[in-house]
């Protein structure tokens, strides 16, 4: 297994790798009927918030970072009731693979464990779905760091 994914993600992408198709799609049902646990908390609060609906999304999807002083990332996310199911899975795999990373080390997740996670046939069928929230985190981690670039420069 490739060492640029974090330990959590690697857990899970073992989990699914060890699955025939059908115990897959179950698995990512069961996934997806957890997505609503990953959203924002009462009282949380984050340092970055991205809620937006993009074309290749059924629906909006906000994305919530929180960086802790160690760089540790937190990742919440709120769906609208249209995304689909894929999405969703996805949504609470990468909340729960990603805790943890520092925005670094989210940025250089290679998408290639998708696939292993979902199934080719499905990747195929929903490529823009299946990539579309670790996109979405990829790109809150950028623009964490740049703002504390910028910071760091004043």
């Amino acid at each position: 297994m490739d060492s640029s994914y974090p330990a959590p993600l690697t857990r899970i992408i073992s989990l699914f790798e060890g699955l025939p198709d059908a115990e897959k799609r179950e698995s990512l049902i069961s996934y997806a009927d957890s997505a609503p646990k990953q959203a924002p908390r009462d009282g949380e609060t984050f340092d970055l918030e991205d809620i937006r609906k993009d074309e290749e999304c059924t629906d909006t999807v906000g994305v919530y970072m929180k960086v802790t002083p160690d760089r540790a990332c937190t990742f919440r996310i709120t769906l609208g009731p249209q995304v689909q199911t894929l999405t969703k899975a996805m949504t609470s795999i990468l909340c729960k693979g990603l805790a943890g990373s520092t925005p670094e080390q989210i940025l250089e997740v290679p998408a290639d464990f998708v696939p292993k996670i979902v199934g080719a046939d499905l990747v195929r069928q929903r490529s823009q779905t299946v990539y579309y929230i670790l996109t979405r985190m990829k790109s809150a981690a950028r623009v964490w760091l740049n703002r504390q670039r910028a910071a760091s420069h004043h």
